[in-house]
């Protein structure tokens, strides 16, 4: 996840990250520069979803799996994540809010000092249950749209979807609830994605999220419905002006990049090719979050109980939470996947091994280059700086 707004606008000093990382503690925006991660945990409470996208990495369904986690394996789940101390468990699906027990669930996890934050398609959130998560104690919503009208409506599935969204995230906003969008981009919306930041404007919402894909569930089906390396420099080149652009003019938002670490580096260069005084900062502030941080401060645990190197990794299972505590599953170095993973510079090959900003972005997702190369640790596809951009000969 790369704070655009942070790091292109100066709203966050490496003093204050260095700080955060001394002793431990601070806002939960600085987590990414822990010393000591504890993983943010991606919990898909159901396979179970009202729409059907495309690019569905869960490949949810209109019926959830019958062997589902119960209520009370979810409190001793949530429990033994408070113990370990994850600082956040992110509910997803499917989409949650059709799990019979998510109030509860989330009510618990607050009781516990678990931060709640919820990943939904808004489409199921009326004022009644807006201020449901309201009274349960959610900290943040994140509500998925994928272009305009049209182009959204076709991306879930379902005619009325967007409008179903917006009202939604404006319902949650009425209810007191910190709201914000989430855009995966692809080549058939990404001439949306000027208007979907433009929402900001209009919208009340916190912040946007633009997603890169992540070739897996439904997703896998889209890898040449991905952007071009060209194009991709493109959309992050837009979403990089609208950030200083609304800097500029006093728009109070958050801008964020997801799930392609080169976004990173190529900030970064942004910052150096016009000799910008912030770039030393953005420098330090990237070097603290270290790039990708699958099997290391992110998790992912679903509808069964299976633990994940994150939420893209449904075909690799480490464990089961039914089983062991999770703590037990994300700390057992002998299974060889999540070994390398935590430790993964000496494994990664070619153009990823040799990089100038491995530092920074740390591989990238290995299980893109795994989908495609059939080799966890080939270059990531995605990755769209040139061999002499990334001091590679």
């Amino acid at each position: 996840m790369l704070d655009c707004t942070k790091l292109l606008c100066g709203t966050t000093r490496a003093a204050d990250a260095l700080r955060y990382r001394e002793r431990g503690e601070g806002p939960t925006d600085m987590l990414r520069y822990a010393l000591d991660k504890r993983p943010v945990v991606v919990w898909n409470l159901t396979r179970r979803c009202n729409l059907r996208c495309v690019h569905c990495y869960a490949s949810a369904q209109e019926r959830g799996e019958a062997a589902e986690v119960s209520l009370e394996e979810g409190r001793r789940f949530l429990q033994d994540l408070a113990d370990f101390g994850c600082p956040v468990v992110l509910f997803s699906g499917g989409e949650p809010l059709l799990h019979p027990h998510l109030g509860e669930l989330v009510a618990a996890a607050g009781r516990l000092g678990l931060r709640a934050v919820l990943s939904t398609n808004g489409t199921l959130i009326t004022p009644e249950k807006a201020r449901e998560l309201q009274a349960a104690g959610i900290a943040y919503v994140g509500v998925s749209l994928d272009g305009q009208e049209a182009t959204n409506d076709r991306f879930r599935g379902k005619a009325g979807a967007f409008r179903e969204a917006l009202r939604g995230l404006r319902n949650c906003a009425k209810a007191g609830i910190k709201v914000g969008l989430r855009f995966t981009v692809t080549r058939h919306n990404v001439a949306d994605l000027g208007p979907t930041l433009d929402l900001l404007r209009i919208e009340p919402v916190a912040r946007l999220c633009v997603y890169h894909l992540v070739y897996a569930g439904r997703g896998h089906d889209l890898v040449h419905e991905d952007l071009t390396h060209d194009q991709t420099r493109a959309a992050v080149t837009l979403i990089f002006g609208k950030t200083e652009q609304f800097h500029r003019e006093g728009l109070d938002k958050e801008i964020l990049t997801v799930d392609n670490h080169t976004d990173a580096p190529f900030l970064l260069r942004r910052l150096w090719e016009r000799d910008d005084p912030l770039a030393e900062n953005a420098q330090t502030l990237l070097r603290y979050n270290g790039g990708n941080n699958s099997g290391i401060a992110i998790a992912a645990v679903d509808w069964n109980g299976h633990v994940h190197p994150d939420q893209f990794w449904q075909h690799r299972s480490l464990g089961n939470v039914r089983e062991r505590p999770f703590a037990e599953i994300w700390t057992d170095l002998s299974d060889p996947l999540l070994a390398a993973l935590k430790h993964r510079r000496p494994h990664l090959k070619g153009r990823c091994r040799d990089c100038r900003f491995l530092d920074i972005c740390n591989g990238n997702f290995r299980v893109r280059a795994e989908l495609v190369y059939g080799d966890v640790w080939a270059p990531d596809p995605a990755c769209y700086l040139t061999d002499r951009e990334i001091g590679v000969s």
